[in-house]
């Protein structure tokens, strides 16, 4: 649970990014990390339409370079766009001016005010200098499919587990997150559409 839903002493280490949204009401936010490529997000956009849901995709810059076919189909389907690095930095890894720097280039051609730090973590320098800029985008539910000592069923079972109104959801349209994805994401859907959850992208 520690890893798939934050503890709060985890969320007060950046007090103005989001973890979740409204918990008075029955919606949840979809979001899709470090895509786009042209192997995984042309799918996960023919399963958002065929239930008519839009979701937000917090993309790599370099990603968006080299696949803007793939870019483009996501803005034209009306999904939200956000900026996960240029190339998917860590940030307690990095001098906050490279870092920003980094995000800066992403927005080159993603031109959004949403971000995702790759990993969750930032330093505090790095935290107050994009606030700035950008709203902070989190989740209160991180599905863990890029790991591969799991299997589907069991990424479905940590969405029936964790996700609660307000909850902001974290898949990956990534290589790594594609033996979980295939098989959980539709389901997930349907799961939460049959508890009544309506899917909201952020403003």
């Amino acid at each position: 649970m520690f890893i798939e839903q934050p503890p709060q002493f985890i969320r007060r280490l950046y007090p103005r990014a989001c973890w979740r949204m409204d918990s008075s009401e029955r919606a949840v936010y979809l979001t899709f990390d470090d895509g786009p490529i042209p192997e995984v997000t042309p799918w996960v956009l023919d399963v958002l339409d065929k239930y008519r849901i839009k979701a937000t995709f917090f993309m790599v810059g370099d990603n968006v370079r080299k696949h803007p076919d793939e870019f483009k189909m996501v803005v034209e389907r009306g999904h939200r766009i956000g900026n996960h690095t240029y190339n998917h930095l860590k940030g307690m890894a990095e001098h906050t001016d490279h870092y920003v720097a980094n995000i800066d280039k992403a927005d080159c051609y993603l031109s959004t005010n949403l971000f995702r730090p790759p990993h969750g973590l930032m330093s505090l320098r790095q935290y107050r200098a994009l606030c700035e800029r950008y709203h902070i985008i989190m989740w209160d539910l991180v599905t863990r499919d890029y790991n591969p000592k799991l299997n589907g069923r069991q990424i479905l079972r940590k969405v029936q587990q964790y996700a609660r109104p307000g909850s902001i959801i974290t898949f990956h349209d990534s290589l790594r997150a594609t033996h979980n994805l295939y098989y959980a994401l539709p389901r997930a859907i349907e799961w939460l559409l049959a508890e009544g959850y309506e899917f909201k992208v952020f403003d």
